[in-house]
């Protein structure tokens, strides 16, 4: 991990320099997104001043085909209280653009706190940054991040991690729930709950980033009877889906079947298929069912047995769940 050396303390009243590493191809939302956090929260009374930089002072053209304005060469920018670094997808398959991870590095020596955003997390892992430490990132890199950097602990549902003085963040929109809470630690609770309210986004998000996939997040198996499988759990979740059954209409012993979910899945049948009924208990309650409804057609059966998993995988009850995302109208 590289040593670092934290921002020369500031003078009470002094804004907090916001420092932006862009880079060609980012995508534009991890770099505005947390940005229109830290601009609200300075118009908001919040002592923070914004600056953007590259890896080499030039101007970059995000992923998007939108051009934006560098202020200067990373080497080149004053310390600064908090770095941001964003995703793009070339990082997941180990492409960086040239200097980024240096760049990354000198930023990170010489500031009291580093974070990324999104796919950001392989630069700060590539740059020594998350050795040893907790990491997350989208969830659908969280397997890759893993396996490039094993020394990182990565999890793969949180929406943002602190280890220390690095944060790291899931997808795109996670980057806002970040800056929420880098606000709320500077300024206090207040001035974080205005700015979520000036931009009409929740305090704290419910739940961690799994509430957003299962079968859409898993490989598609190439082993036949799984396949078949995985399709009649998804097609038809309160059916009895208990390992015996499942691995009779697969014709396999119950052993060859748990081996085979472990290698395409990464869990257990009574694991995925849990999975998947929360999944789709979350569209039935999302779409207007009612909780009892949801866990009587789900499989799960009882509201309270719905209560605990909710509980526990999402961290928010499935009354409060369908509350906030019933609708969108008001």
């Amino acid at each position: 991990m590289p040593e670092t050396t934290p921002a020369p303390a500031r003078a009470p009243g002094a804004a907090r320099r916001i420092l932006m590493l862009a880079f060609e191809g980012a995508r534009l939302l991890d770099v505005t997104g947390p940005l229109e956090v830290f601009s609200a929260a300075a118009r908001l009374g919040g002592h923070y001043e914004i600056r953007i930089c590259s890896p080499d002072g030039r101007d970059i053209t995000a992923a998007s085909g939108t051009r934006l304005a560098v202020d200067a060469a990373a080497h080149l920018s004053l310390p600064a209280d908090t770095v941001l670094v964003p995703g793009a997808e070339e990082l997941t398959e180990g492409r960086f653009p040239p200097g980024l991870p240096d760049a990354v590095r000198t930023l990170a020596a010489r500031s009291r706190r580093t974070a990324s955003v999104c796919a950001g997390a392989f630069a700060l892992a590539d740059a020594g940054l998350l050795d040893g430490r907790r990491a997350t990132t989208h969830w659908r890199h969280t397997g890759a991040l893993a396996a490039r950097y094993p020394s990182v602990s990565v999890d793969p549902d949180a929406l943002y991690v602190q280890d220390g003085t690095v944060f790291t963040s899931a997808g795109v929109s996670a980057g806002i729930d970040l800056a929420l809470a880098l606000v709320e630690a500077d300024e206090g609770p207040d001035l974080a709950r205005e700015v979520a309210r000036d931009l009409v986004v929740f305090m704290q998000r419910p739940g961690g980033q799994s509430q957003f996939s299962v079968p859409a997040r898993t490989p598609r198996p190439r082993h036949d009877a799984l396949r078949a499988l995985l399709d009649a759990i998804a097609a038809d979740p309160a059916a009895d889906h208990s390992l015996a059954p499942l691995a009779a209409r697969a014709g396999l012993s119950t052993r060859h079947l748990s081996r085979l979910f472990r290698e395409h899945t990464g869990t257990t049948p009574a694991g995925y298929v849990e999975a998947v009924r929360l999944e789709a208990a979350q569209t039935f309650l999302a779409n207007g069912e009612s909780v009892t409804a949801t866990a009587r057609r789900t499989g799960i059966g009882s509201d309270e047995s719905l209560r605990r998993l909710f509980l526990r995988r999402f961290g928010v009850t499935p009354s409060a769940y369908r509350a906030r995302f019933h609708t969108t109208a008001r």
